[in-house]
Order: C-alpha cells, then structure tokens, then sequence
C-alpha cells in the first residue's frame, strides 16, 4: 500500500485537470461531462499517478498510471470516493467499467448488474441492490397481459399519454416507469405527479419510479466509448438487458416506445430495442408521435417542444401540447422556479 495521499481537484484548478485529461488519456479514457467530484493521487515530483470522480451515485473517470499499476492506489482512490459519497448520504453506490476491469472492482466490493458484451459492465455496492429492487417490482405483477412504457416527461405532454392510451387499450396492465434521476428541468417529483395526474383516468396503469436502474441519457457515462452513437447505442443495449430482467419480474410482454423520425438518440434507441427485447419473448412497438396543428402544420408533440414554448411564452402551443393536469400545474404558483429554470436555460431541446 502506497504512502500518497488524495486530494481533491476543484473545477477551477485548470493545471490539476489538464494533468487529469493526460492521465486518463494515457489509459485510454477521456473525463465525462458529468462530474461533481474529482481527486487525485500525486508522487513526490507532483505527478497525478492516480485519479477518479463522482457524478451523483456513481463513481467515474477512475484511472492510474501505468508505471504505478500494482500499488494499490486504485483502492485508495475508490475508498476515498465512497467516504464521499456517504458523506452524502449515498450508501448505494454504481459504477461503469470496461469488461477488462470488471474482476478488479469485483474484489473491491462491487457487483455486476449487467453488461455490454466487449463494452461495459453496471456495477454497484450492495450484492443484493438488484435483486431486491425485481423483488419489490414482482408485488405489482398482475394477471391478465401486460406492457411497459419508460419516460422521463419532461414534462408530461399530450404525446405521452397518446402512448400511454394506446398501450392501455391493447393491454390489460400497463407499467408506466418514470426515470427517478433528477438530471431533467423538471424535478423528478413533479414528473412522476403529472405521470399520475394525467393517466389517472385510465384504471390498468400503474406508475413506478425507475429506481437508479433505469439510467437515463444525462448520467449514462461517455468516457470509455468511441463517439457520441457508441454512447447512445451502448446505454440502450445496457438499457435492454437491465428491462428484459424487469420484464420477467412483471410478466411484461411488450415495450411501447415513441417514433421521434428527427432524435438520434430516439432512433438508435429503438432500433437496439427492437433488435434486443424480441430475443426474449418481448414485443417491441414503435407508435407514431401524435401531432398537433401549429401556424397551419403539422407538428409533432414533444416534450422538448413544450419547454421551448415555456422558454418564448407561446401558451397556445402549450394548450395544443399539454393535458389539463400538466397545463394546470404549470398556471400553479408552484411551477413558476421550474419556469424561471428554463427561461434561463440555453438548453431546453435534446438532440
């Protein structure tokens, strides 16, 4: 066990993250977007010989240098980082490796949820996190057929519950999960309210939290892949194993997903479904986005839509967009920080 000791690396500190960046690079990894947390292990020359992050639960952008591989720094790296975490309040704990490195974190105390063969593998802290989380699904099982649906509802719009309806009505059970991560303009609360709100009147839905398993686009981790489509491509087949558990849990035998004809991230998405979740029994159907008519056009319904038009104050298209349980709470006293966020906000579109 080496005698270096950790320090943290401040988002101002431009020389500790440059030697971050060549470290990482070194080891064939580049530092994620997301970060909140990052330290490092220096050598007596003040060399950065060891480095890692945090971004919410997971730890991220672990690395060590080459020449100091074997020391044990790694260990040390990962025990600090989870000290934070719990000073957080993060007793559960993930994180993304190559399939290369999978046994090392192993015996650090981390176990395997799912994998991307010759990509990756989703690890975390607790032997049993995922089991009991299928578990606690399995006492909303319900007889007769059912499907699934997976949003994030950024808000809730009008296009949501078209799918929605449209699953209810072939399906005597619909599972609607709304992703838990609170990464989105609107709070996680607030999304999973209007989930419930607006498909109250629809009595075989029934509404989950994502729980950490379900990752959404923000905190999914880019810096071991290629490109911007690896990451993509990659988070949904991970995406895919991950929901084929939860599907057998629920006896869940199709996935509704959204036609979005202008999303990269969209249409990587359902293709990787659509060629995975069939492998298993598990229909997947792709529904054409509701449109609604704008200045005389058809215009597809979208979450991303509706926050532009929050942005411009365009209320008539948020009456064409949005149901009357999302329209009311944004006419609330208690929608008017979310509103302030987006107006300030340069980024209210995904691509």
């Amino acid at each position: 066990m080496s005698e270096y000791s950790i320090s943290r690396i401040y988002p101002s500190d431009k020389a500790g993250l440059e030697r971050v960046d060549r470290l990482l690079e070194q080891e064939g990894i580049r530092r994620d977007a997301n970060l909140d947390y990052t330290c490092g292990i220096y050598d007596e020359e003040l060399e950065l010989i060891a480095t890692g992050s945090c971004f919410g639960n997971t730890l991220r952008c672990l690395a060590v240098d080459s020449q100091h591989q074997g020391e044990g720094l790694m260990n040390q790296i990962v025990s600090h980082l989870s000290e934070v975490q719990y000073e957080r309040g993060n007793y559960h704990q993930f994180l993304y490796t190559k399939i290369s490195t999978a046994k090392f974190f192993g015996d650090l105390g981390f176990y395997e949820i799912a994998r991307v063969d010759d990509r990756l593998v989703f690890m975390e802290n607790k032997r049993t996190g995922f089991s009991d989380y299928l578990s606690s699904l399995e006492r909303s099982r319900r007889s007769g057929s059912s499907a699934a649906i997976v949003m994030n509802a950024n808000p809730f719009t009008l296009g949501h519950l078209y799918l929605v309806e449209t699953a209810a009505a072939a399906y005597d059970w619909v599972h609607v999960f709304v992703v838990s991560e609170d990464s989105s303009l609107f709070p996680f609360s607030v999304r999973k309210e209007l989930v419930e709100k607006g498909t109250s009147q629809l009595e075989n839905v029934i509404c989950h939290e994502s729980g950490p398993y379900i990752i959404s686009n923000a905190t999914f981790p880019s810096y071991f892949l290629r490109d911007k489509e690896d990451v993509i491509e990659s988070h949904a087949r991970l995406d895919a194993r991950i929901f084929i558990r939860i599907a057998e849990a629920l006896g869940i035998s199709a996935r509704y997903v959204g036609e979005e004809p202008t999303s990269l991230v969209t249409g990587i998405y359902n293709r990787v479904l659509s060629e995975e979740l069939p492998k298993k029994g598990i229909d997947c159907i792709i529904v054409p986005r509701r449109t609604c008519m704008a200045d005389g056009d058809h215009m597809a319904v979208s979450a991303s839509s509706v926050r532009e038009a929050i942005k411009s104050g365009d209320s008539e298209l948020l009456k064409l967009m949005l149901p009357r349980t999302t329209l009311d709470y944004l006419e609330s006293p208690e929608a008017e920080a979310v509103k302030e966020k987006i107006k300030a906000s340069d980024q209210v579109r995904h691509y």
